[in-house]
Formats: C-alpha cells, sequence, structure tokens
C-alpha cells in the first residue's frame, strides 16, 4: 500500500468515525514532508497495532509488513504479542520467521521490548535469577534478529517503593543482565514504565551505578505515572506524577531509544497532552540520532490514523527545530 493511498483511506474513515476534517488534512500533511532532514530516524513500536494482534485481524508474523505498507523503514517488537505463536513452536521457530519476514521487506529489526518474564528488580535474589534466566533467552534472541537493544522493566513490587532496597535489587538484576547481554553487544534499556521506575532521577541512579554503556535508558514520552488510585500498576487514575519533560531530559543521556508515545491529538494535529516540540527540543540537543518508535496507544482514532497522526507530529515538530 502506497502511503497516498494510505491517507486516502485513513482520511475516509476519519470522516466515519467523526474524526476532525482539519486533523485529517494535518495528517495529510505528513506526505509532502517526508524529504525533511530530521535528526532521527522512525521506527515503528508493535504495540501501536496491538489491538488488531489481539482481535486477529492482524498476524504478529505480518508485522514488518504492516509497517512497510505504513511508510516504515525499522520496527519495534512485543515479546508478549508472541506468546501464542511461541507456545505452539519454539521461539527458535519464532525468531526466524520473523528475521526471514522483516528480511522479506527491507525491514530493520530495532529491538525488543519484553514483558512478563519475571521481576529483574525482585526482592530475593532467587527471583532476580529466574529474572535475568528468562530475559537471557530474550537476549540471544534479540542478537539473531540484528536488534540493537531490548527494553526492560524495573518495577520492584515486592520492595514497596523503597528506594534504597529498589536500587540495590536494581544494580544487581539488571547489571547482571546486561552483563550477560554485553556478550552479544545487546544494550539493554530500561523504560519509565510505572511505579517507582517512572521517577527518572531514581532510575538514572541505577543506571549511573551500573556504569556499563550498553545499560541504558528508553525514554517514553508519556510513561511518567509514579503512582495510581489504589496502588494500581495500570488502569486507575495516576495520583502522582514526575514532571515528563524533566524525566527525558534526566534520562537521555544514556538513551539507545526513544518512544513516542501519543493518546490523542487536537484539531492542530498535536498531543493533546505533551508538547512535540518541547520534547523533541530535548531530544535533539542531547545528541541523539537513533531511532525514535511510534507507539501510539489511544482509543479514538483507529491505529492507523493514531500512527498517521503522531507521524506528522514527529515530522512536523523536527521541522521547527
Amino acid at each position: 500500500m502506497n502511503r497516498r493511498y494510505f491517507i486516502k483511506n485513513t482520511g475516509m474513515a476519519g470522516l466515519a468515525l467523526g474524526v476532525s476534517p482539519m486533523l485529517i488534512d494535518v495528517m495529510k500533511d505528513f506526505d509532502n514532508q517526508l524529504d525533511i532532514r530530521q535528526f532521527f530516524k522512525l521506527s515503528l513500536a508493535q504495540w501501536s497495532v496491538h489491538k488488531q494482534i489481539w482481535d486477529k485481524s492482524l498476524h504478529p508474523f505480518d508485522f514488518a509488513q504492516k509497517a512497510k505498507s505504513l511508510g516504515f523503514e525499522a520496527v519495534e517488537y512485543v515479546n508478549q504479542l508472541y506468546n501464542d505463536e511461541i507456545a505452539k513452536s519454539s521461539l527458535d521457530t519464532v525468531v526466524k520467521e520473523l528475521k526471514k519476514r522483516a528480511k522479506d521487506q527491507g525491514v530493520t529489526n530495532v529491538l525488543i521490548m519484553i514483558d512478563g518474564e519475571g521481576d529483574l528488580a525482585a526482592a530475593t535474589k532467587q527471583g532476580r535469577d529466574e529474572a535475568i534466566s528468562l530475559h537471557s533467552k530474550w537476549v540471544d534472541a534479540a542478537a539473531e534478529l540484528g536488534c540493537k537493544s531490548i527494553r526492560v522493566n524495573l518495577f520492584g513490587d515486592a520492595v514497596n517503593n523503597d528506594f534504597d532496597k529498589w536500587k540495590e535489587v536494581s544494580v544487581d538484576g539488571l547489571g547482571r543482565l546486561a552483563q550477560y547481554a554485553a556478550k552479544s553487544k545487546i544494550n539493554v534499556i530500561v523504560e519509565n514504565h510505572g511505579g517507582i521506575s517512572s521517577d527518572a532521577g531514581k532510575l538514572t541512579d541505577v543506571i549511573r551505578a551500573i556504569g556499563l554503556k550498553i545499560c541504558g535508558t528508553l525514554p517514553d514520552f508519556g510513561n511518567f505515572c509514579v503512582k495510581r488510585q489504589g496502588g494500581e500498576r495500570w488502569g486507575a487514575p495516576c495520583i502522582d506524577e514526575y514532571d515528563k519533560y524533566k524525566g527525558v531530559l534526566e534520562m537521555m543521556p544514556f538513551a539507545h531509544g526513544v518512544s513516542a508515545k501519543t493518546f490523542d491529538f487536537d484539531n492542530q494535529g498535536n498531543e493533546t497532552t505533551i508538547d512535540y516540540f518541547r520534547m523533541l527540543k530535548i531530544v535533539k540537543e542531547a545528541g541523539y540520532t537513533g531511532h525514535i518508535g511510534i507507539e501510539y496507544e489511544g482509543e479514538r482514532l483507529t491505529e492507523e490514523q493514531g500512527i498517521a497522526a503522531t507521524k506528522a507530529l514527529l515530522l512536523r515538530a523536527a521541522a521547527g527545530l
């Protein structure tokens, strides 16, 4: 599918959904801005199409093809979206298929986002050992795929937000995994992904303590909720949020990737909760020139529309710097 066909059909679908015609015009604009010499490279995070994968309208093996049809040359995988396929065969079989599909599409594999493989910041050494073992197989998978990084979490729920304890166990669990990954030259990067890990000052303190170049961060523009109602990790209203601009600024010196999170857009194509012009200025001034992964998580637009709107905003913000 070429870009103009995609935008045409995105616009028609948008009108059917009641999306503002002004926003549709803004989304169309990105087709005329693709020659901008932006300082970063674009990639598509698989979570942007997770609804289609969950409802079976998109097979996870077809992600590279889907990304290419939307104008992307690089992709970021999400491990949990392959749980069913791994259960049917094996991780090795899945990796071989993904590698073939990416090669067929001429798409670069950038990273794998790892969830559900134990807690690297578990309170017990046994828990951390188990998490390191489970994550290590994904380090090997990333190396086989030609990815540069795996993204991991440092939730540390069992230490009850005790920073000193969380730092101690995080330095141990994350640090030992990074030592393993160093053998394959795979970056192990932590996302601000809820709880104490969304406190960028504390997270970067852990990264500094480990002191390995391959052990870094994945700043996400929209994941800075430190505490939610009822102590829930997801879903509940946020009652304590870290300053997102301060957080990205603090994380960028250690960044091996950037996640451009979006939820919704106004009629001018701006994200309603994040100042993208301010964010990209922070990223550029940090000297970052790697991939920025688009990760749309909204409800009002379709996944394709949200991806297109995010891409348009990124290009427009880059042009303004």
